[in-house]
């Protein structure tokens, strides 16, 4: 047998005796489970959303888990967004607390030439409920389309062993540009 061939096979026995270890149907939103993200860090690429804990961005219906992005004018106004206002997300308690600092994340000032991120969405982390090493990843998702928008669904290491991202690591299960007709 070839190499490749062993390889092959290990991986379809490995495949066929894989248990489920994890699994959310979302009749509810298990918050023992999920944890949000809260920063307007952006990853350090800059990006456009802010996340928050807020059920107008994340929340269960029928069985979905719904992620939708929001206008930040449509909570703090379109002049805020552009000039004078000062989005703190340090939070008051664990639940609303900011999660990520770089890139001032937890805190940004508009002043006609830095604007508050325009976009609020939700961003989900497993890190302190669940992880693996070895495992199949099945997901079931619907993805949105719009200018802007960039679904991804990722799997990031628990600790940074080899330093921040990306030297630890990331495996991208889906990422997928919103935009209709780009490029034409």
């Amino acid at each position: 047998m070839k190499l490749t061939q062993v390889i092959l096979l290990g991986l379809l026995l490995i495949s066929l005796n894989c248990k489920l270890i994890f699994e959310d149907n979302f009749t509810s939103l298990d918050l023992n489970k999920w944890k949000h993200d809260i920063t307007m860090s952006g990853g350090g690429n800059w990006e456009f959303q802010l996340y928050d804990n807020n059920r107008s961005t994340s929340f269960v219906k029928n069985g979905f888990l719904n992620i939708k992005p929001v206008l930040t004018e449509d909570k703090i106004g379109a002049n805020s967004v552009r000039n004078g206002y000062n989005y703190d997300m340090w939070g008051g308690s664990i639940v609303n607390q900011c999660t990520g600092n770089n890139f001032y994340g937890c805190a940004r000032f508009s002043d006609g030439n830095h604007y508050i991120n325009p976009v609020m969405s939700a961003k989900f982390t497993t890190a302190n409920s669940f992880h693996f090493t070895y495992g199949r990843v099945e997901v079931r998702a619907k993805l949105p389309k719009g200018d802007w928008l960039w679904p991804a669904i990722w799997l990031l290491p628990r600790h940074n062993n080899y330093g921040e991202w990306p030297a630890s690591g990331e495996i991208d299960i889906m990422e997928s540009r919103g935009n209709v007709n780009y490029p034409k």
